[in-house]
């Protein structure tokens, strides 16, 4: 079992950066995968960023590639992901999820565990 608790999320301007962080407690975090999802009012739950137990790979959505960096310290067991230069579009709850297994997920069914989640609203 793995519990995550994200925060970092808040009320930007257009342009601006902020910086998420998810914090994992329970079994071994570096052997989990780990992603980055949001949803906005009315709209489904959407991949953002992933990253696989290996801090080689990473994945971003189209939509967030060049502004968003996914990041992991396993000795601090939090995973990071980095806004910036944000849109009005990227408002939503973000959501940090951890996967078993190898490899990058990309979608809400292969991740296992979920954050309760954090608001990120960027005023235009």
């Amino acid at each position: 079992q793995v519990h995550l608790v994200e925060s970092g999320g808040g009320l930007v301007q257009a342009g601006d950066s902020l910086r998420l962080s998810c914090v994992a407690s329970g079994r071994t975090f570096s052997s989990y995968g780990i992603g980055w999802f949001r949803q906005a009012p009315g709209q489904e739950r959407e991949f953002v960023a992933g990253r696989g137990w290996s801090q080689n790979a990473a994945y971003y959505a189209d939509a967030v590639k060049g502004r968003f960096t996914i990041s992991r310290d396993n000795a601090k067991n939090t995973a990071y992901l980095q806004m910036n230069s944000l849109k009005s579009e990227d408002t939503a709850v973000y959501y940090c999820a951890a996967k078993i297994g190898l490899g990058v997920g990309t979608t809400v069914g292969s991740y296992h565990y979920w954050g309760q989640g954090t608001q990120v609203t960027v005023s235009s």
